[in-house]
């Protein structure tokens, strides 16, 4: 599932970086090489990044 359209990320991306230990939306866009657009996708992200937290 596509999480952010502006930068093309992937859920699985998103996952992947917050299982590094990663909790920061913005820190994990740049852990990915781009940084939020429109913002739309920062209460999707930040949610991945919360599950991911709780195992």
């Amino acid at each position: 599932m596509i999480v952010c359209s502006c930068n093309a990320l992937r859920e699985r991306q998103v996952r992947e970086v917050g299982r590094s230990g990663i909790r920061c939306e913005r820190e994990a866009y740049r852990a990915l090489g781009c940084r939020p657009q429109c913002g739309q996708c920062l209460p999707f992200a930040r949610q991945l990044l919360r599950d991911e937290a709780r195992g």
